[in-house]
């Protein structure tokens, strides 16, 4: 008798293992591993997927069937398999949630639709792409012997990241061996699978992205796991994408909150290919204009070798960068304080402008005036109706008027009185970027002037000439030829952020902004509207992220705070965590944090509290494993009350 070990799609913690089913008659050459399956589990049909095939089983009673085999097709991989048991265990979750997001749904139409394979494979790249950085043609050489090569690289401003991507990938490809490239968002893609169709084959490649339709995403994903194509370009999800014969992984811009999961278990696609990488003993390229305290702890220990060019080389790409706090600007305008628009940046405009260049303006707000306050005291403007933050809505009202506005129940605020000094004027507390549109038309009458925004619509490119292009951060679109001039607006937006990574996140949005900008040659210019002596600042104005995110490691190991640490957050009402935290056993010597209110979220009701468990990097196994064993228990009792376990969070407020 044939035996079947399928993982059924259960969401309950305590059935986090393997079942073994008989294998029909009927269904002994059609099931092989990897394949979907139907199975009858506590008297439902449920679906999973065989993770190997037996000829006996270990169970002393009488197996069940498979009740139906929706298609032989292998679509779970052992190394997929096995990557996704690491990381259910890593993050506290279960095997099932991690298979929900490896695993696209199944199509049948794309399964019966045959797959173009590459005629011939390229040979290795160009390497003077590379020769800029200090062991860049080392790392292509690497590649295509099939060393686990290890790289952090940090891009030169102006850099054709794309490319280079590529690049890599073909020198893995020249080798026989396949890469996956996950990059943060649909706009990356883009660039990405343009650069791929100019320089590698047809049907080498295949790109998947999360807004394409069921079946073609199926389609695509269907090529990489049926070894057509080695190269797998995508967002977020494509981090468990089934590469044959995988040589490289790589993450461009780590530090962005789009690789962080949303789903359960909260996987962050960073450390998911950092952990394939070791599996798979293949290369691994962490990438970016900036660095991450992460990246820079790699570096630190030795898992991976610095990408970066010479100061020499630095300075012949980059900008001219200056910052308006410095004493030089104060001096020659004592206004540059706390002006929003200072000399300095309306200078820099107009010559961009003048020399025919575009002008990138980044403001870190989208919307028109999305936050308001009291205009005698500071104090945020509260909706009398349901304590909700006022603010205006760029589409004007009858009349043309613009009223303030209730952004949660959306009441209109006529009139306001404050409740703390009664005063009745209100005044923006926040400028979006359709707000700073209007600014700009008035002070450069007769210049274009283009958003880019979630609001307004997000802008791919932008053609040569002068225009201004207000966008809000990761919105800036690419100029033909780069922009004149870029001013980084309302950096105390940025910079006074309550967050563990507010210096990291805004030194990264400030250097892919600057990066478009051409030259200090070609006269780029930036423009950061900032104190000159705050070190994130400083590393922007020495275009230097590599010190700032060792000066964050030290920092944050000196207290305590990831990467060097690694911190659970456990969230649900004060009553279902303190039984949750009684049953926990908790690696000796691990920090609890806590309680402090958590904010509402959509469809919760209640009051919910939240706890973080902290613990030395070298324990944060042990304590996934202490809170997944603790959630199994909960589960097997039918607690009804849920506690959101997320290892890693982004967000430590």
């Amino acid at each position: 008798m044939q035996v079947a070990r399928v993982v059924v799609d259960v969401p309950l913690a305590h059935l986090d293992r393997p079942f073994d089913y008989a294998v029909p008659e009927k269904f002994a050459g059609t099931v092989q591993a990897g394949c979907r399956v139907r199975v009858r589990f506590s008297g439902q049909l449920l679906d999973g997927f065989v993770l190997s095939l037996a000829d006996a089983t270990d169970f002393a009673g009488k197996l069940l069937p498979l009740s139906h085999v929706p298609s032989g097709e292998p679509v779970l991989t052992a190394q997929v398999a096995r990557l996704a048991r690491v990381v259910a265990d890593r993050y506290a979750g279960t095997l099932g949630d991690v298979l929900r997001l490896a695993v696209p749904p199944r199509r049948a139409a794309a399964e019966k639709r045959p797959t173009p394979t590459p005629d011939t494979l390229p040979g290795g790249p160009d390497p003077a792409g590379f020769a800029r950085y200090a062991a860049g043609p080392a790392l292509l050489t690497a590649l295509a012997d099939g060393r686990p090569a290890r790289a952090v690289w940090t891009a030169l401003p102006g850099e054709d990241w794309p490319t280079r991507l590529v690049e890599l990938c073909q020198a893995a490809l020249s080798g026989r061996r396949g890469s996956l490239v996950v990059v943060p968002d649909g706009r990356d893609l883009d660039r990405l699978a343009a650069a791929a169709a100019r320089s590698l084959p047809a049907a080498s490649f295949t790109v998947l992205r999360a807004d394409d339709s069921p079946e073609k995403r199926y389609r695509q994903f269907l090529a990489a796991s049926r070894g057509a194509a080695q190269v797998v370009l995508g967002t977020r999800a494509a981090m468990f994408a089934p590469v044959r014969d995988l040589g490289l992984v790589v993450v461009w811009d780590d530090g962005d909150d789009l690789h962080a999961d949303e789903h359960a278990p909260y996987p962050h696609a960073r450390d998911v290919l950092v952990q394939r990488a070791w599996l798979d003993n293949c290369a691994a390229v962490v990438a970016g204009t900036s660095r991450t305290a992460e990246a820079a702890l790699l570096v630190e220990t030795g898992w991976a070798h610095e990408l970066a060019a010479d100061r020499s080389v630095l300075r012949t790409t980059a900008p001219r960068v200056e910052a308006l706090g410095d004493d030089f600007q104060l001096a020659r305008d004592p206004a540059a304080r706390s002006a929003r628009l200072p000399s300095l940046a309306h200078e820099a405009a107009r010559r961009a402008l003048a020399s025919g260049a575009p002008v990138l303006v980044q403001v870190p707000r989208r919307g028109y005036v999305p936050s308001l306050a009291c205009a005698r005291c500071r104090a945020p403007a509260r909706c009398a109706s349901c304590a909700g933050p006022l603010g205006i809505s760029p589409r004007p009202g009858p009349g043309g008027a613009r009223i303030p506005a209730c952004r949660w129940c959306a009441r209109p605020a006529a009139t306001f009185d404050c409740p703390y000094c009664h005063g009745t004027k209100l005044r923006a507390a926040v400028v979006g970027e359709s707000r700073t549109a209007e600014e700009l038309a008035r002070a450069f009458p007769g210049a274009v002037v283009r958003t880019s925004g979630s609001t307004s619509g997000v802008l791919a490119t932008v053609p040569a000439g002068p225009s201004l292009v207000v966008a809000t951060p990761g919105a800036e679109p690419v100029a033909d030829g780069g922009y004149g001039a870029a001013l980084l607006l309302d950096s105390w937006a940025l910079l006074g952020r309550a967050d563990l990574r507010a210096g990291e996140e805004t030194l990264r949005r400030w250097m892919n902004a600057a990066s478009l900008v051409r030259p200090a040659s070609a006269d780029g210019h930036v423009v950061v509207a900032a104190d000159a002596a705050h070190p994130v600042v400083q590393a922007l104005v020495r275009w230097d992220p590599a010190w700032l995110a060792e000066r964050e490691l030290a920092d944050r190991r000196e207290l305590g705070f990831p990467p060097v640490t690694r911190i659970a957050s456990l969230a649900g009402s004060p009553a279902a965590l303190a039984e949750f935290l009684a049953a926990a056993r908790l690696p000796e010597g691990a920090d609890l944090l806590g309680p402090v209110p958590e904010p509402p979220r959509p469809g919760q009701e209640g009051e919910r509290e939240r706890y973080l468990v902290r613990v030395p990097r070298g324990e944060g196994l042990a304590l996934a494993r202490a809170l997944a064993d603790v959630q199994g228990v909960r589960s097997a009792k039918k607690v009804p009350e849920h506690v959101r376990v997320q290892l890693d969070p982004l967000d430590l407020v």
